[in-house]
């Protein structure tokens, strides 16, 4: 049987913090032993301290985690500067966590490090990959999620968001068993008879003419429709420089599906270029998107309802949430209703947790390749198979 445990602190003091966590977890296991875990912190706690405590008390566990934005659990709802920890227990399922160092200087043998680590003891084909890697180095979360697509294959969606440090772009931090890295891939795989869904949405919509970038390089577009990038944008902002609240909505070659890259702040007047919180690809369709705070918040029940229309079984036992940190700072502090509106949206509440991230990974359709999204609410339902 599939069963998940949560502890959430919003106790400043790192060592109440993770006490309270830690009772909280074993109340809800009831004497279940957990195989794995996912912990969400805070930038400010003493992760090395937390880490050490967790694996105290479960010593065999495979545990993997980051810093964040902003958290959320079925224990506490929305927080800021808090603690939280998911426990997975199962007899059926294989979970594994792996880590991949230095990631800024060697990407590839940091990916190789990882899976090597987390398919060591599998025995069962692997079903699911849930991820937080590092943000705020050189590397590309887009080539990141890309090359980790290949190494897993097709098959193996990947969920997850890069970690944060609340704004300050600066340092962030991953974990994995008792340790505490940065500039780090940590990964947790599933095998099994896992059951799983996932929704996505935003709440921008699209507005104004299509155009295509016909020059860019990564993250930095130049044009689009062979004329400075500065001008797509002025056409229907103005003067305005391109911010967050303004993403292009970016189409994948089908033109099906489409997710969202959003304006760092960053341009060139001089040369009209743009840049993005992540790469994209030349040639590609995009449009300019905008949205109020009530299509923001309306976003995350959609990605629940979703997940919950596509979800292969009868009941899931939990989900975690991926969301960005951008919509944390548009929604101000109207963020608690992103995760109520979840909660209303439900006819049981399931036993969940996530953070606001400097990014999101999830596939554009169920069983598909993954793909970096800005911006957007992402909603992973998890279950078990009946035996």
């Amino acid at each position: 049987m599939f069963k998940t445990a949560i502890g959430h602190s919003n106790d400043p003091d790192s060592e109440s913090a993770i006490e309270e966590v830690l009772y909280q977890c074993d109340q809800a296991l009831s004497g279940a032993k957990p195989q794995a875990g996912l912990l969400l912190a805070a930038i400010d706690f003493d992760h090395a301290d937390i880490m050490q405590k967790i694996v105290a008390a479960y010593p065999e566990i495979e545990l993997i985690g980051g810093t964040t934005d902003g958290e959320m659990s079925s224990v506490l709802g929305f927080q800021q500067d808090s603690l939280v920890l998911m426990l997975f227990c199962s007899d059926r399922l294989q979970i594994r966590a792996g880590i991949g160092r230095n990631i800024s200087e060697d990407l590839e043998k940091a990916l190789e490090e990882a899976i090597a680590q987390a398919t060591q003891n599998l025995t069962e084909p692997i079903k699911l990959c849930i991820t937080l890697p590092e943000g705020l180095t050189s590397i590309s979360a887009v080539k990141l999620v890309d090359r980790l697509n290949q190494l897993l294959g097709k098959k193996v969606p990947i969920f997850g968001g890069l970690t944060a440090d609340q704004w300050r772009f600066k340092q962030s931090y991953q974990f994995y068993k008792n340790q505490v890295y940065s500039d780090a891939i940590p990964i947790l795989l599933f095998s099994g008879p896992l059951l799983f869904s996932h929704g996505l949405a935003s709440g921008w919509n699209p507005i104004g003419k299509i155009g295509q970038v016909t020059q860019v390089k990564d993250n930095i577009v130049y044009q689009i429709d062979n004329q400075p990038a500065l001008d797509f944008y002025y056409r229907y902002l103005g003067e305005r420089p391109p911010s967050s609240e303004y993403p292009l909505m970016v189409f994948d070659p089908t033109r099906q599906y489409s997710y969202l890259r959003a304006p760092s702040g960053s341009c060139d007047p001089t040369v009209g270029s743009i840049t993005f919180f992540g790469d994209i690809p030349e040639q590609a369709i995009v449009q300019i998107t905008e949205a109020t705070r009530d299509h923001i918040l309306s976003a995350s029940q959609a990605s629940m309802q979703e997940a919950i229309a596509h979800y292969p079984g009868k009941t899931p036992s939990s989900s975690l949430f991926f969301s960005c940190a951008s919509r944390r700072q548009i929604l101000g502090s109207r963020t608690v209703e992103e995760y109520n509106l979840i909660q209303n949206s439900l006819t049981q509440t399931l036993s969940a947790c996530g953070f606001y991230t400097n990014g999101e990974i999830a596939p554009l359709e169920q069983q598909g390749i993954s793909y970096f999204h800005n911006e957007t609410f992402i909603t992973l339902l998890l279950g078990e198979e009946q035996a």
